[in-house]
């Protein structure tokens, strides 16, 4: 069938980010108020438009530091620190007012990330505990602009899944970490406690997960804690599966 252009109408590419780390022992998201119409004054995740001279990633990372501040590019990508994938792509029609929009949203998880700072199309920006913002059902109900609320129930079940069965939450931890340090991390994510000695055996047990480094820290208080880095494991085997609540 020949090329009709009126049959394939025009639209827009964005990026939308839903980006995680954790702070205080709670897993939080990253939140930007709108400055401008549609939804203006509502929270939404960073994100925008993508430009006709940049590929995905580099219009996600220029989006979250003209609204956010927080750099999470350098000279030689994304930060080491930083883990970022593709989440999922969102194209339903009437999901955006002004037009025919499709967005690529991208999870971005770190380290304790510091307090953002506003700038280009967004009022403010801050840190937004993720169970205040989820309901039981898992969705939100906190008003989000745009489809947000699905993209950032589908980004914090995407973090719960991930852990696993894979190493990923090391990526919320510093280069070196305590086996305490990580246990808090699950805690954070999936929103449960944890039994201390059941939590250590199993991380320290799984092969490829953790490598000492020969050193202690009292950080946390109480006795020297043995400090480790991520293994080479990029696979849980066996899974560290999520208590059922």
């Amino acid at each position: 069938m020949p090329y009709d252009p009126s049959e394939y109408p025009s639209f827009a590419v964005t990026v939308d980010l839903v980006v995680l780390t954790v702070r205080r022992h709670a897993l939080c998201a990253l939140l930007v108020r709108r400055g401008e119409d549609p939804y203006q004054g509502q929270w939404a995740l960073p994100g925008g438009f993508v430009r006709a001279d940049e590929d995905l990633e580099s219009a996600a990372a220029r989006e979250l530091a003209e609204e956010t501040g927080l750099r999470a590019q350098d000279a030689g990508g994304w930060h080491a620190g930083a883990h970022l994938e593709q989440l999922a792509t969102y194209g339903e029609p009437g999901r955006d007012p002004r037009m025919r929009v499709v967005s690529v949203a991208h999870l971005v998880l770190a380290p304790d990330l510091p307090s953002p700072t506003a700038g280009g199309d967004a009022g403010s920006a801050q840190w937004r505990s993720a169970s205040e913002l989820l309901g039981a059902g898992g969705e939100s109900d906190d008003g989000l602009a745009f489809d947000h609320a699905r993209i950032l129930a589908d980004g914090v079940e995407r973090a719960r899944s991930k852990i696993e069965y894979s190493s990923l939450a090391a990526a919320f931890c510093p280069p070196e970490f305590t086996v305490g340090e990580l246990r808090r991390v699950y805690e954070a994510v999936w929103g449960v406690p944890l039994d201390p000695r059941n939590f250590h055996r199993k991380v320290t047990g799984t092969p490829g997960f953790l490598v000492p480094v020969g050193g202690t820290t009292t950080r946390q208080g109480g006795r020297p804690a043995q400090l480790f880095r991520a293994g080479g494991a990029s696979v849980l085997n066996p899974p560290m599966l999520r208590p059922e609540v």
